[in-house]
């Protein structure tokens, strides 16, 4: 591969942006393809599509016999946790089992501390205040567990422009009413609001942190995983 090629791949892959490495079999040329760039306009636009929704590389061969081998890089998937209760203690090693990058963020340092989260990554501050930190992007799940609106809701409104893969939020159904009223009066749009997962997790009966814990992380999964079953849907 062209050294510029690669150091150009590698500036994306670091910036967490999706890209895709097109390597024509015919004449051996190379190119990357962003999400962003015109894919109707390309002649394997639409394979690029379908590769980038599935997060699967391979071969593409066109009508005209033309082929090519994607080469498809997404960003590793994140799971931010606000609020380091419980629940969090007991999320964090499964999510990291899961193959998932972990994020703790929660200003009270009593409960953001690396004694009750060894070897995850904890931001003892306000959400609003690490947001650089944070970097919310489609590649990221948030999963806001404090109960506490100073904490949790700026977090949700950053998660939600960000187009995070996954929003989750804990509390009832009447304490999700009126996040619903807060956000909405602070001028979050009511369609992003109905992406939020609330009450958070799976409905599987779950009672201890562990089980909430174990809901949440399937409900993440369910929603990291989505594109790709709808890409084989779509293929079958």
């Amino acid at each position: 591969m062209d050294a510029a090629l690669l150091a150009e791949m590698n500036a994306e892959r670091r910036a967490r942006r999706a890209v895709v490495l097109l390597t024509d079999l015919g004449n051996g040329a190379a190119r990357l393809v962003r999400p962003g760039d015109d894919l109707a306009a390309d002649p394997f636009g639409e394979e690029i599509g379908k590769r980038l929704r599935s997060g699967q590389s391979g071969l593409a061969t066109l009508a005209d016999g033309a082929s090519a081998f994607l080469t498809v890089h997404l960003p590793p998937p994140r799971l931010v946790v606000c609020g380091a209760v419980h629940i969090s203690q007991a999320l964090a090693p499964m999510a990291k089992i899961a193959g998932l990058d972990v994020v703790i963020v929660d200003p009270r340092t009593a409960f953001a501390s690396p004694d009750r989260f060894p070897g995850v990554q904890l931001l003892a501050s306000w959400p609003q205040d690490v947001m650089d930190e944070l970097a919310f992007d489609p590649w990221t799940g948030l999963a806001a567990l404090t109960h506490d609106p100073k904490i949790d809701d700026p977090a949700v409104t950053a998660a939600l422009a960000a187009g995070c893969f996954y929003v989750g939020a804990l509390g009832s159904r009447k304490t999700h009413a009126k996040r619903v009223e807060r956000l909405l009066a602070a001028g979050v749009d009511e369609a992003a609001l109905g992406r939020i997962h609330a009450p958070i997790g799976l409905a599987i009966g779950a009672a201890s942190p562990e089980e909430i814990a174990v809901a949440v992380l399937a409900e993440t999964i369910a929603a990291l995983r989505r594109p790709a079953r709808e890409a084989r849907s779509a293929a079958a």
